[in-house]
């Protein structure tokens, strides 16, 4: 990567907890060659490499419009804070803002798709494939659901 600005780039490494979170965690050595930072969601169980936490959301959660609006402000915060130049995410909603920032102020944006999903597409990666700079899938057989993936290999 190029410095940007005279800097070196500031890589924003975002996913839900659970497995999305486990696996965004292994591209710590990429984050500690660059300035990178890690989000996710406050959960019980403890988060190392997070530097900020959202709040959880669940599309059943009757509170979800409230936590995404908390959320997206909160997004806002860290993106003015931090000043990213890529979007680096596994998913899924509390990525939703910063994928939209990563579009109005045309930073990159990296999107890889779950493990969990070899035969079949995530709402995630369908809503976010079309802004993508590089759409990058762990199975093969994920290829087919998406126009720009390219197979990055397993990241366990």
């Amino acid at each position: 990567m190029r410095k940007t600005r005279g800097r070196e780039p500031r890589l924003c490494f975002v996913s839900s907890s659970g497995g999305h979170w486990e696996q965004l965690q292994k591209l710590k050595p990429l984050a500690d060659m660059y300035q990178g930072f890690f989000v996710t969601e406050k959960t019980q169980f403890d988060a190392l490499l997070g530097k900020y936490f959202m709040f959880q959301t669940d599309l059943k959660d009757k509170l979800m419009p409230l936590k995404m609006l908390w959320n997206s402000i909160y997004t806002l915060y860290i993106w003015i804070k931090e000043r990213p130049d890529f979007v680096i995410t596994t998913g899924t909603m509390i990525a939703y803002p910063f994928y939209l920032l990563a579009v109005l102020f045309h930073k990159k944006f990296v999107f890889i798709e779950t493990f969990g999903r070899a035969n079949m597409p995530t709402v995630a990666g369908k809503k976010m494939e079309k802004h993508t700079d590089l759409f990058i899938v762990q199975w093969e057989t994920q290829k087919k659901f998406y126009k720009k993936a390219i197979y990055g290999g397993c990241l366990y």
